[in-house]
């Protein structure tokens, strides 16, 4: 690979993996897409590539769309419901290149509407209205006319505007405060008051692939159901539980020892939790932890 070409992966290794981060909802996924259009990049004809840059997107957003084609089949035998793949902010330096930019586009409620997309719909949406790019190279990434690329990005964007999405507290340190009450009341055990900081119809889903016992594979509805859920399946555990931001909100990182070994997404309105997105596949958990237990006041007995 020449000096202008390193140079130009450089530049824009971030921007493709946010895109493919956004367009597959999975971070070990996207790592592994754009590492493969790193090693298409190294065996390429540079001379014959006008525009590199360009050329990393189509290569990146090509992959991703046979990924997401791949990963239908392979979601159809999963173990309960498939759940995006968390991006954490601990606080731990990380190299600015390994991060995932995080706006309202990777929020968790917006990747789990973006599951419901097609692949062409999910791309020509995440291509052009997230990243604006022009649908002449979507049309070319997707294999599509320019016309039919901006059918299914107003597709998707109809659906997105018909989505029932969570309501959040427009008060950003109130559903911190939210997050970090509910994360006292499970490492405590205090029923009573993880009750009290649900709402009466908290909705739970809880993505653990099957390799939590105990855990539902199905939509649990009501505060004391999801409460009792949460508080058993750590039961006897010296868990920690830290609030931590997930993909941008508020959320809780629970830890056995260093390793993270579950992550709640929550969504506050009115200063209760009204849906609770629990990932527990520790597939999708590999790169969270080292820092786990960093800010953690205590490692009491969950009981």
């Amino acid at each position: 690979m020449t000096a202008s070409a390193a140079a130009v992966w450089a530049a824009n290794r971030r921007r493709l993996l946010d895109i493919a981060y956004r367009m597959l909802g999975s971070r070990s996924e996207a790592e592994d897409v754009v590492q493969e259009a790193y090693l298409r990049l190294s065996q390429a004809a540079l001379d014959d590539i006008d525009d590199l840059t360009g050329w990393l997107i189509t290569v990146t957003g090509r992959l991703c769309i046979d990924q997401l084609r791949s990963s239908r089949v392979t979601r159809e035998s999963y173990v309960g419901p498939w759940l995006p793949e968390p991006v954490l902010d601990t606080g731990s330096p990380s190299d600015p290149a390994d991060r995932i930019t995080l706006d309202d586009s990777v929020r968790m409620a917006m990747l789990i509407v973006l599951e419901q997309l097609t692949p062409p719909e999910r791309a020509a949406f995440v291509l052009h209205d997230v990243f604006q790019i022009p649908f002449g190279r979507v049309a070319d990434i997707v294999g599509r006319t320019p016309q039919a690329c901006r059918q299914l990005a107003s597709r998707a964007r109809r659906r997105i505007a018909g989505a029932t999405l969570p309501r959040f507290d427009p008060d950003p340190e109130l559903a911190r405060a939210a997050a970090q009450e509910f994360a006292e009341a499970c490492e405590t055990g205090d029923v009573q008051r993880l009750v009290d900081i649900l709402d009466p119809l908290v909705e739970g889903l809880f993505d653990s692939g099957g390799h939590i016992a105990g855990a539902p594979t199905d939509l649990v509805v009501g505060a004391e159901a999801v409460a009792s859920i949460l508080l058993s399946v750590f039961s006897g555990t010296a868990a920690r539980f830290r609030v931590v931001l997930v993909n941008g909100d508020p959320g809780v990182a629970i830890s056995l020892g260093p390793t993270i070994v579950s992550v709640a997404w929550v969504a506050v309105d009115a200063g209760r939790i009204t849906r609770i997105h629990g990932i527990g596949n520790p597939e999708k958990l590999a790169g969270t932890s080292g820092d786990a237990g960093a800010g953690a006041e205590s490692g009491r007995t969950v009981c």
